[in-house]
């Protein structure tokens, strides 16, 4: 059996998390056992298929299992409810096997790392952080939050960035070498203490988010007027109006390949998590007293648009489509 200290867990296999645990399998080497866990069974078939011959992988039931088995778990979770549930449930949580753990093997001085991927509320991330250091097991946990940014795409492609929070920095050699198997290492961040991660990664959804809607109306104004959109393309992006969307994934179908526009805004970041993040981002804006224009008038334009059936679970940048086939309101 594989040593705690070589076995990697990976919970959350879903649209960002299965390329990731996948890049991570590639990327680990046959010495280390990769602990896969997800609610989904159809989930875990496939990519024990698609990780075949890549290096031994294992399914467990649960956080508990998994972080008795593994020294570093590394989550990719959708929301709080269910970070809550995978890191604090009493029977099934992380925290509840790292004391099981320790109250099995009390001899053991194995330190382990908990880590959590996902885009998720500052104030879930800080009472997980609490609830570690007030663990039994807490002398042996260091809990990191390093969410990513680069969507879908960036994870297929192991070319995701990382915003990494964490109080015990001693510990961030070892975290970055994990997240450079599924993303670019020189887009890995450390950002500051626990919880920091994932305020660089609101403020920066927050702008995404708003520059999805203001590429998408200057791209909007220009197919009205019967310009060539693709050469106008071509001009912003080397002037000061170039942003991630116009280059990396424009809004418009046919001017890009391989972008959710170019397969009716399929495979890309859910209009509804974009606005799930932008929400976030105003919140934090609020919470710490700064002012905002842009981000209530977006807000409003991401809730009508997911209002229509036409656009509704598509990516973000379905807002183009959304304006260009609406009427101008007076």
């Amino acid at each position: 059996m594989t040593s705690s200290e070589k076995t990697v867990a990976f919970i959350g296999l879903g649209v960002m998390g299965f390329p990731m645990a996948l890049n991570l399998r590639k990327g680990l080497d046959d010495s280390h056992t990769l602990l896969i866990c997800d609610v989904s069974e159809d989930a875990l078939k496939r990519f024990q298929g698609d990780a075949e011959g890549k290096g031994p992988v294992a399914i467990v039931k649960s956080g508990y299992e998994a972080i008795q088995q593994a020294d570093t778990v590394i989550t990719m979770l959708p929301d709080s409810g269910v970070v809550k549930k995978v890191y604090l449930d009493s029977s099934s949580g992380i925290l509840a096997g790292a004391e099981a753990a320790l109250k099995s093997d009390s001899a053991s001085k194995s330190q382990k790392l908990i880590m959590e991927c996902g885009t998720i509320e500052t104030s879930t991330i800080l009472e997980v952080a609490k609830a570690t250091d007030g663990s039994a097991a807490s002398s042996s946990l260091t809990f990191v939050d390093a969410p990513v940014s680069g969507g879908p795409m960036g994870a297929s492609d192991g070319t995701l960035a990382f915003m990494a929070g964490m109080n015990n920095k001693e510990i961030y050699p070892k975290v970055k070498g994990y997240l450079s198997h599924m993303g670019k290492p020189d887009a890995i961040f450390l950002c500051g203490d626990i919880g920091s991660g994932t305020a660089f990664k609101v403020i920066n959804n927050y702008l995404s988010a708003i520059t999805s809607l203001a590429a998408s109306e200057a791209l909007n104004i220009g197919m009205k007027m019967g310009l060539d959109v693709s050469l106008l393309t071509d001009v912003i992006n080397v002037s000061g109006g170039q942003c991630w969307v116009t280059s990396k994934s424009n809004p418009v179908p046919g001017i890009q390949a391989n972008v959710p526009s170019s397969r009716d805004y399929e495979g890309g970041f859910r209009i509804e998590l974009c606005r799930k993040v932008l929400g976030m981002g105003s919140e934090l804006a609020e919470m710490v007293g700064a002012r905002t224009i842009l981000d209530k008038p977006t807000l409003q334009a991401f809730d009508e648009a997911m209002g229509d059936e036409r656009y509704k679970g598509k990516d973000a940048r379905v807002v183009y489509k959304w304006l260009n086939e609406s009427e101008r309101k007076s």
